[in-house]
């Protein structure tokens, strides 16, 4: 791989983590297995150590993933966004955790610890809960605050909900606390809860959670803290942040909070060597099934506190603790047909129909066959036995054929040629794995699912669902967006089971969601590939819609994250004329189409000022951009003899530079733009410490 090829793949794995970061964390709806994740990470982590030069403070592999709402890709807490929770900083940062899922990596992991220390020492080796991180505080014996893990220096303040979770102390028992101290761990939802959550789910017609970690961690961020009493959550606890502790030993200090009433773990052991870790690993990895919550892994960890402390940390992580994670557990079971589902945006899916199997807590009845490339590779066929994981404990999904179980009556599945719903023939771009609808505009279940997408809760936030809009489609009431907005209490009052007080309640959530920001109404929209991160980083770059309508596909890659298929689809999408009446009218009924001014600027110093940036800086490049529009400049996507600075930092575009040249642009640095600003506006310049620490265990764990 060459310099530019590896610059093109470090920023498309940037932006798949970030964004599946945040769906993680802040979302509770993730797409991607763990297992998936950490290999990406992985990759990333490679391609960083090889061309060091693209490293930035912002990357996900020096950054812990952030739970905070109002946080951007990539993880920075954005402070002029909207907070559902008070926010405060942890005492001591709140890192993750290296993962491992090959017992080589612990090997190495206990070697590197033995060579670095050059003493006896001993391991805490304990269950790893797959649920969402806490940090407790208890003051005088008393729980004074609870955080989330937040973006690891911040996290959100949840006591009033943690005081509702039946096996956190309010009030400490025993003697020899210390006045203060914190202590951390995981909120989980047990098995048998979650089954009751989602039951009740169903019967309400909302969407299930997919696992016992998304339940857990949604449910502790509800702004009712009674319903976070309900939902029966339960706490483990397992480690004591305190560089100053008395406790000569990990296990010594978890003795003692138990001895105070707090939740830890008995599954602790203490190993003296691999082979007892081993044998640990080993037990756990069959054990765990019959656990009443889930767990994904095993930490190990450094039992001595002063060995801990010596060892230290790395940006990310501590060098003395590593998480083995276990294999996916796997079912066999019987694949029982095939659906071929059309999604909004026109891609067919096979998706298998299964004889129920129990897996990771929950029972599974379908999985995704991804497209006829995977189907064929497989060579699965309808009414064999197929193996189906769990990648992450989250994602169904069918990894092989047990070939020796296959009936002889077993048929090969023939994809469709033409859309199960409208009959066009399918189509199969250059490059792309799945088969798709053409008919965007005519096929039903497109239309159908465009109109779901644009009302739901990240997009306009209209309070309606699947059912509401199939029967506003089938009376013909509906077949755009916009529709929406022409819809009368007469009209709703003909949708069966509606009476006033419902109609009502619709046509006031249509009036609400004319509020929804620029970027949410741009993502409402269904451009395909325009995910919610990719309309965000699209709207704060142009500003408005008809800019945005009226760029090229290369003014939309100089976006930041946005390659050459997502600039197409955009540039495509805005071609299209019935695209254009569409938006017309949406803005004709009162939607924001333009992104809102901030309500006051740091200064005036770069009022009547257009700049061009390129390059990397001290800061982000879309904070450098907040920058100068917070200082009444203006942010420019191209050169032109309006401009006023290109301001250059590290590595610029060259096209750039050349064109600022021959257009006599003057070329600025970052040291020249402080100069033009209030003093402090920007942050000191300097070595990240993280940066040129060495790594005595010659990296990431």
């Amino acid at each position: 791989m060459d310099r530019k090829e590896a610059e093109i793949r470090i920023r498309e794995l940037r932006q798949t983590l970030w964004e599946n970061s945040r769906r993680y964390y802040v979302e509770n709806a993730p797409t991607m297995s763990d297992y998936d994740y950490d290999h990406l990470m992985y990759e990333l982590e490679d391609l960083e150590k090889r061309f060091p030069e693209f490293i930035t403070p912002d990357s996900p592999t020096r950054k812990v993933g952030s739970d905070l709402a109002n946080s951007d890709l990539s993880g920075r807490t954005l402070v002029s966004s909207k907070k559902e929770f008070a926010q405060y900083p942890h005492k001591y940062p709140m890192l993750s955790l290296g993962n491992t899922y090959n017992i080589e990596e612990v090997e190495d992991f206990t070697a590197r610890a033995a060579r670095a220390l050059g003493r006896e020492f001993t391991y805490s080796c304990e269950l790893k809960f797959d649920g969402t991180a806490i940090c407790l505080t208890y003051r005088q014996g008393r729980l004074f605050r609870a955080l989330t893990r937040g973006d690891g220096v911040i996290g959100d303040d949840v006591t009033d909900n943690v005081r509702r979770i039946s096996n956190i102390p309010v009030r400490l028992i025993g003697t020899g606390y210390p006045d203060e101290f914190e202590i951390r761990g995981e909120i989980l939802m047990p098995y048998k809860e979650f089954d009751r959550l989602n039951k009740e789910r169903e019967d309400n017609e909302d969407a299930p959670f997919a696992n016992p970690r998304n339940a857990a961690s949604g449910s502790l961020k509800l702004l009712d803290p009674k319903e976070v009493g309900r939902r029966g959550l339960w706490c483990t606890l397992y480690h004591i942040p305190s560089p100053d502790s008395s406790f000569k030993t990990h296990d010594e200090a978890m003795r003692a909070a138990a001895s105070w009433g707090l939740p830890v773990s008995d599954k602790r052991r203490i190993c003296h060597n691999i082979k007892e870790i081993e044998n640990y690993i080993t037990y756990w990895d069959t054990e765990r099934k019959f656990l009443p919550y889930a767990t994904d892994g095993i930490v190990i960890k450094i039992n001595e506190l002063e060995f801990q402390t010596e060892l230290g940390y790395t940006a990310k992580f501590p060098r003395w603790a590593v998480a083995y994670k276990f294999q996916a557990e796997r079912a066999l079971t019987k694949l029982v047909s095939i659906d071929y589902q059309v999604g909004r945006t026109g891609a067919v899916t096979p998706v298998a129909n299964l004889s129920p199997v129990q897996l990771s807590g929950t029972v599974v009845k379908r999985a995704t066959l991804n497209n006829s490339d995977m189907m064929a590779q497989m060579d699965i066929r309808t009414g064999d036995y197929v193996y189906v994981e769990k990648g992450g404990e989250i994602i169904p999904k069918i990894t092989g054929v047990e070939l020796s179980r296959r009936p002889a009556e077993s048929t090969v599945p023939e994809f469709p040629k033409v859309c199960p719903d409208c009959g066009t023939p399918l189509i199969k771009e250059e490059g792309e794995a799945k088969f798709f609808c053409p008919n965007q505009d005519g096929c039903p279940t497109q239309i159908k699912g465009r109109l779901l997408h644009f009302i739901s809760r990240k997009a306009m936030n209209v309070i309606a669902g699947e059912a509401t809009v199939e029967q506003l489609y089938n009376l013909g009431l509906v077949r755009t967006p916009a529709d929406f907005f022409d819809l009368t209490k007469n009209d709703l009052l003909r949708l069966e089971g509606w009476k006033d007080r419902s109609a009502q309640r619709f046509l006031d959530s249509l009036r609400d969601c004319r509020k929804a920001s620029f970027e949410h109404v741009l993502f409402a929209l269904g451009i395909r590939y325009v995910g919610e991160t990719t309309a965000k980083a699209a709207a704060r770059y142009f500003g408005n819609i008809d800019r945005i309508a009226a760029a090229t596909e290369e003014e939309l890659l100089s976006v930041p994250d946005i390659g050459g298929v997502i600039a197409g689809s955009i540039f495509n999408f805005f071609r299209d004329q019935r695209h254009t009446v569409e938006i017309q009218r949406l803005r004709a009924a009162g939607l924001k189409m333009s992104m809102e001014a901030p309500e006051s600027n740091l200064s005036e110093s770069l009022q009547g000022l257009t700049i061009v940036i390129s390059g990397n800086f001290s800061i982000s490049r879309e904070d450098m951009k907040s920058l100068i529009s917070l200082h009444g400049g203006k942010n420019s996507s191209s050169i032109s003899s309006k401009t006023s600075y290109l301001l250059a930092g590290t590595k610029p575009g060259p096209e750039k530079m050349k064109k600022a040249e021959q257009l006599g642009v003057k070329i600025i640095g970052e040291d020249e733009l402080r100069k033009m600003l209030p003093e402090g506006s920007l942050p000191d310049k300097g070595a990240d410490d993280e940066e040129i620490q060495t790594d005595l265990f010659g990296g990431m764990i």
